[in-house]
């Protein structure tokens, strides 16, 4: 019967990349990071690939690769990345594990009421006693039940592979072990099999603590802040008698507490109301533990932690700031950093910033959450932990970070402002490697070399798409820690609370290519890979983007509007078609998603009634107006890191112009005129071709900006303020090989290939 909360180190710290520790510490780990830590397994195979684990901290799940071998009762070693699946922290995939045979000693079902069941108590062994089912019938099979208190309900998962399924649902109040998972905003227990689920025999006598109306659970901690009086009810939950035998404070500044509690009976059933005051003796954080002696054995005497602020109204300053600031993991698309613990502190609050240094500096006594700015900075991370993963990392960019050491909650924070741990990184950009040593473009093969090169490729379910984009990729931090997504098409950012919902946000995974104008449509029952693939999706409002542009062909919209949304627009285009237009910063996205779909999937525009009205050309205008972006390429990269396939069309420029999207044909190898928008009023030229040190650029107009990109869709060189009608290009310094020049005059813009040798 006993409800001894874990007990876990106010002060964390740090810890090397793939280093052991406790599971509590993993924790706070940032996602992304890989971690290694050692648990007793407290589940089956009857929940499929995922094992729950526990130490004498915390606990947590690991999912997938060898840890599926384990069972009940194995001690473990894992390691492997964190990710959050639904709300849930996992180790995922399990990298390595090592199997140490059945522990010694095996976790006891920490013994809660309802409400406890949350953040706290993810992934851990938990029994609860005296509730009822809230409907009879029998037990489904990947469904939730509901139980009840008599005042609060809890969601009980019902897994297919365990023995409950088909069973009937038992009447009386009952005794549940479980294990506490998340879905979403969902906290919710996952019973196991059959003897998790028993008749309830009440207890001679229990107690539980209540402070300010929530249960504390056995060394557990409560925050006073400069609270005078705080309010204590003692319940027991037993039939007989609970004898309370007094109260007592003890820790460095027991005498800055007192209460009450004095010895009494409370009948079963019953609660008794009491106080603990406390009154500041000095400026700073004042700890003390009040121990209840009783006649429950198994929790005599009752512990709680209690810390209170100081005369100043804050808690305790740091005595040294976090050290060694660095990043162990550094992509396109992600990273990860790190750091060594100061000394005297309990938590920390991480600041970022894109392009200089920070500036800006924590204030006593704000509270901070994630996304929220402070002077020049963002706040990446705030938790006792020594890592973090900021969300919205994109490619190319200089990210400067600032950690800063504090203690306290609730408007009492002391930051220790000065000499936080900085630095800075770079992210990533393209990862293209020597992924196309084998293609050719002026090969009549292209377009069979490049199907052959994407294919195979990882299988990623489209119900996926949510833990895979959104959650790790897609999904920002804004202020008040919220989180903000954009809507591809339209530019809408929508902001809401975590986790992400596609059915409470309105919004939908939208195929770019269509899934009505793929040729083996309906390819989502089951599932075909053209169907899942991630290079073809974006998020988009349901009612607002992705439902009007249906399966209606990409254009411009310059008729009657039938519907418009912020950004994005359907109506007419000049041949009086029906198009979608979606905001201009997709529009060379979703071109090179439609062209990488065509050449994977062996599709051709001309192939469906309503593809047959997609205009090639102006896809490929937008392709070459619309260069790959940072936003972009990062997206590139985490997609081929779960695909392991690359888009040629993002990675190559030139790519398109070889290729007829109608017909699925190679159109040769001339691509020595590259036009965005032809104009017949403009006339540019470029040359000499090839180019050794300059190049000449001259048009019948006033040129107002050049830039010049590789083949990778990466500037080389730009001037956005020309203002001459002729100039000389110094190429001198730009490596040999292909690029494009983008010249743009008062009457429109025209690209030209050049070559530098």
């Amino acid at each position: 019967m006993k409800k001894i909360i874990l007990i876990v180190s106010a002060v964390a710290f740090a810890l090397g990349l793939n280093a052991q520790t406790d599971i509590a510490n993993a924790r706070t780990f940032g996602l992304g990071q890989t971690v290694t830590v050692t648990g007793v397994v407290t589940n089956g195979s009857e929940f499929g690939q995922i094992r729950y684990m526990q130490d004498n901290t915390a606990g947590i799940a690991g999912y997938g690769g060898p840890v599926t071998g384990a069972v009940r009762g194995d001690s473990v070693t894992i390691t492997g990345p964190l990710i959050e699946f639904a709300g849930l922290l996992e180790v995922s995939t399990v990298a390595s594990m090592v199997n140490h045979g059945q522990a010694v000693v095996q976790p006891v079902p920490l013994q809660v009421p309802i409400p406890t069941v949350g953040e706290l108590l993810e992934s851990q062994l938990v029994e609860i006693q005296n509730v009822t089912f809230t409907a009879g019938g029998v037990f489904p099979s990947n469904g939730n039940v509901q139980v009840t208190d008599g005042t609060n309900l809890l969601d009980v998962r019902i897994n297919s592979g365990t023995n409950l399924v088909g069973t009937a649902i038992p009447s009386g109040p009952v005794t549940i072990t479980a294990l506490v998972g998340q879905y979403n905003t969902d906290y919710q227990v996952l019973p196991r099999d059959l003897n998790d689920i028993v008749p309830y025999v009440a207890p001679a006598f229990e107690i539980n603590v209540l402070v300010e109306g929530a249960t504390v659970l056995h060394n557990g901690n409560y925050f006073v802040g400069n609270t005078a009086v705080t309010n204590v009810v003692i319940e027991n939950l037993g039939s007989t008698d609970l004898i309370i035998s007094g109260s007592m404070f003890t820790g460095v500044n027991a005498v800055d507490f007192s209460s009450n509690i004095a010895a009494t009976t409370i009948a079963g059933g019953s609660t008794q109301a009491f106080t603990v005051n406390y009154t500041a003796s000095g400026i700073g954080s004042h700890f003390a533990a009040i121990e209840i002696g009783s006649n429950d054995t198994d929790e005599n005497p009752y512990i709680i932690n209690f810390e209170g602020a100081g005369t100043d109204n804050l808690s305790s300053e740091p005595t040294a700031n976090a050290t060694a600031l660095t990043f162990p993991v550094l992509e396109a698309y992600t990273l990860g950093g790190q750091y060594t613990a100061g000394t005297g502190a309990t938590k920390y609050v991480v600041l970022w910033k894109n392009g200089s240094a920070i500036t800006g500096v924590p204030v006593d006594g704000a509270s901070y959450m994630r996304g929220d700015v402070i002077g020049d900075a963002t706040v990446a991370y705030i938790g006792a932990g020594t890592s973090f993963t900021p969300r919205g990392i994109i490619a190319n960019q200089d990210y400067y970070f600032a950690v800063y050491a504090f203690n306290g909650q609730g408007g009492f924070e002391n930051y220790l402002t000065t000499t936080p741990a900085t630095a800075n990184t770079t992210s990533l950009g393209a990862n293209i490697a020597s992924y196309y040593g084998a293609i050719n473009s002026q090969s009549a093969s292209l377009i069979t070399d490049l199907s052959t090169l994407v294919n195979p490729h990882t299988f990623i379910s489209y119900f996926l798409y949510k833990q895979t984009m959104m959650s790790d990729f897609e999904i920002r931090d804004t202020i008040n820690g919220q989180s903000v997504v954009t809507c591809a098409y339209s530019g809408e950012n929508i902001v809401f609370n975590d986790p992400f919902d596609w059915s409470a946000l309105g919004y939908s995974r939208e195929h770019t290519l269509p899934h009505t104008w793929m040729h083996t449509f309906p390819a989502d029952n089951p599932e075909k890979p053209e169907y899942t693939d991630q290079h073809n999706l974006y998020p988009t409002n349901l009612a607002e983007a992705n439902q009007p542009r249906s399966n209606h062909p990409l254009g411009v919209v310059t008729g009657a509007i039938s519907q418009s949304y912020l950004e994005g627009k359907r109506g007419l285009d000049a041949n009086g078609m029906t198009v979608y237009e979606p905001r201009d910063a997709q529009k060379g996205n979703a071109a090179r998603a439609i062209m990488y779909m065509v050449v994977t999937y062996g599709f051709n525009l001309n192939g469906d009634p309503d593809a047959i009205d997609q205009d090639q050309d102006l896809l490929k205008t937008w392709h070459y107006a619309d260069l790959p972006d940072d936003y972009e390429i990062a997206r590139h990269e985490y997609i081929f890191n779960l695909q392991g396939n690359r888009n040629p069309f993002i990675d190559s420029v030139e790519f398109a112009c070889h290729i007829d999207f109608d017909n699925l044909l190679y159109l040769g190898p001339d691509c020595s005129v590259l036009n965005t928008v032809e104009l017949s009023e403009n006339s540019v030229s470029v040359y000499p071709i090839p180019a050794t040190s300059y190049i000449t650029i001259s048009a019948d107009e006033q040129i107002t900006s050049i830039k010049m990109i590789d083949m990778q869709g990466r500037t080389v060189l730009t001037d956005a303020n020309v203002s001459l009608s002729k100039l000389n290009l110094d190429v001198s310094s730009v490596q040999s090989g292909s690029y494009i020049i983008r010249v743009t005059t008062v009457k429109g813009s025209i690209q030209r290939k050049v070559i530098i040798e």
